[in-house]
């Protein structure tokens, strides 16, 4: 998954920038080779922009500020990378603003060698989307099962959800029984179950051979539709709502697909937070995954659900929150954490018999964000894990301990779009805003 990046020329360059035109256009194809392929060069007076997902300027002189009528107009994002060091130049930045402000162009400037290479795998995955890319998710009834007081009210089940997402993007979104791909897991032999298991076997406690080989049956049924449909780069079911027609969970099945088949993962059916992920990973390929998050200035709103009584002693807990999903930290698969176990259910909504993920991220310096239901605005937040903690009986037996960096935490509670956030680790949101660039979002930054 590469970008296509069309090298533009200004004619009016002299022998002089034309030799140091040419050098720089060699750096850059040996810097990011792995992330873009570049395109025959073209002339800005003459171009033809069909098949570049962005136009490239490996060089800017004056004459430029002379060529507003061949710019103006461009549909195209413009990337800038006329340093040596493959970012901008800073003597750069006044042309930059008058692309911007004065031609309201969609120029990308990256100042980082990381950040230049975000912007091009942002631009390649959203040509590829376009191109065919879909999201599967297994669903029957949803909302009309288990605790439908609550699952009733998300929005990422209604047709307007998927009609937004498909329409912003590109991307297909494909439905398949949740309800059939269950039926036909247990048509599956215990022996091919256990074959694959013994090849891939993971850090377990706690668990029957039967149990284990009930989830790794889910992942080769759920394979075999991602066979047949084919071009599925994200996977989701409405594994909690719909529990009922399962003898376990997706939870092994959504770490295989990523350790083995590197594809994107979503719990709950919730399109929103699938789209939001792959968007997040395919441009900046950091550890990340999807939580409940309960800011403890929720009170006893966010306590009942996960049968605690009061949230941890902080100093300052305005600012704080809870990361739990499924009676741990969350779902993430083994590479992206420093501990990882897969652990009998929790949750009194699924089979007693099924399977859940206890993991933890690395402490430190996170993210947290999520597409709105408009796909136009992205909020992000800066965080970080403090830490984890436990609570004996509840739903919360290992939940990660939260605390916003640059934000009250008001403010938070005013702007989250959803429960389900995504946490990415790092403090990636200059990166996040790059991202947001490519696509056109809003950015909120807390």
């Amino acid at each position: 998954m590469k970008a296509k990046l069309l090298p533009v020329q200004i004619r009016e360059t002299n022998a002089q920038e034309q030799d140091a035109f040419a050098a720089q256009l060699r750096r850059l194809a040996e810097m990011y080779k792995d992330q873009a392929e570049l395109l025959p060069v073209q002339m800005l007076d003459s171009l033809d922009t069909k098949g570049a997902d962005a136009l490239l300027f490996p060089q800017l002189v004056g004459a430029v500020f002379g060529h507003e009528r061949d710019l103006a107009g461009l549909t195209v994002p413009v990337l800038v990378l006329t340093s040596g060091f493959g970012t901008v130049e800073m003597w750069d930045w006044e042309i930059v603003a008058y692309l911007r402000e004065r031609l309201g162009l969609q120029v990308l400037s990256p100042y980082n060698e990381e950040m230049a290479r975000v912007i091009m795998r942002a631009l390649a995955a959203r040509r590829d989307m376009r191109a065919g890319a879909k999201f599967l998710m297994f669903q029957d009834t949803p909302g009309d099962g288990m605790q439908a007081n609550i699952f009733k009210r998300f929005y990422w089940w209604e047709q307007e959800a998927t009609r937004q997402i498909e329409q912003a993007f590109g991307v297909r979104i494909v439905y398949r029984s949740w309800k059939g791909v269950n039926e036909a897991a247990q048509q599956i032999p215990d022996d091919e179950a256990e074959a694959l298991w013994r090849q891939r076997e993971v850090p377990t406690e706690g668990l029957l051979l039967r149990d284990i080989l009930q989830a790794v049956k889910v992942y080769m049924a759920v394979r075999r539709v991602m066979d047949e449909v084919g071009d599925v780069v994200g996977v989701g079911s409405n594994c909690l709502n719909e529990s009922f027609h399962s003898l376990t969970t997706p939870c092994l099945a959504w770490d295989w697909l990523y350790e083995h088949d590197h594809v994107i993962w979503a719990c709950e059916g919730d399109t929103v937070t699938l789209i939001s992920k792959y968007l997040f990973y395919s441009a900046l390929r950091r550890p990340m995954m999807m939580t409940n998050i309960y800011p403890f200035l929720m009170g006893m709103a966010a306590l009942k659900h996960e049968k605690i009584e009061e949230f941890p002693q902080v100093e300052d807990p305005d600012r704080h929150a809870l990361g739990v999903h499924c009676g741990y930290f969350g779902l993430a698969p083994r590479s992206f954490c420093t501990q990882w176990m897969l652990r009998p259910r929790v949750l009194e909504i699924v089979n007693p018999n099924a399977v859940v993920i206890d993991c933890r991220m690395k402490e430190g310096p996170v993210t947290l964000a999520k597409l709105h239901a408009d796909m136009k605005k992205l909020t992000v937040v800066r965080a970080v894990i403090e830490g984890y903690v436990q609570y004996e009986g509840s739903d919360c037996r290992n939940g990660a301990l939260l605390r916003y960096t640059h934000d009250s935490g008001h403010g938070v509670m005013e702007s989250l779009s959803s429960h389900h956030q995504i946490i990415i680790q790092g403090e990636v949101a200059p990166l996040l805003t790059q991202v947001a660039r490519v696509y056109g979002f809003e950015v909120e930054l807390l």
